[in-house]
């Protein structure tokens, strides 16, 4: 009885590695086919940007939570310099969010120390 377990283990896990495996060979085929530059990749690029955008306005202007109790000029400071990071560095975004993230809590502990 236990070698029909054993037996079904193996099977299944076959299956399941054929199911993981034929979508991944369908992708390699897809992605060989997809122009980076063609205009479908451009709209998805524009259409991530606006998202990230209106992600970022949302959490500026609206904020919930902790990040509600600080003050607007904090946020939106740490934000221009995320951006002009952004374009500096030829839009590179790890960079920029870094540095708008050191700026805002840089800005949120002499706050908090009663420097500014």
């Amino acid at each position: 009885m236990p070698e029909r377990h054993v037996l079904a283990l193996w099977m299944l896990l076959a299956v399941v590695s054929l199911a993981t495996y034929v979508w991944r060979a369908t992708g390699v085929v897809i992605a060989a086919r997809i122009k980076p530059d063609g205009r479908l990749s451009q709209w998805f690029t524009c259409v991530a940007y606006g998202m990230l955008a209106g992600l970022i306005s949302r959490i500026m202007l609206m904020p919930v939570g902790i990040l509600a109790q600080t003050p607007l000029v904090d946020r939106l400071a740490a934000l221009g310099f995320g951006f002009v990071l952004f374009v500096a560095l030829r839009r590179a975004m790890l960079p920029a969010v870094i540095g708008a993230v050191a700026v805002f809590m840089v800005l949120a502990a002499v706050r908090h120390y009663g420097i500014l």
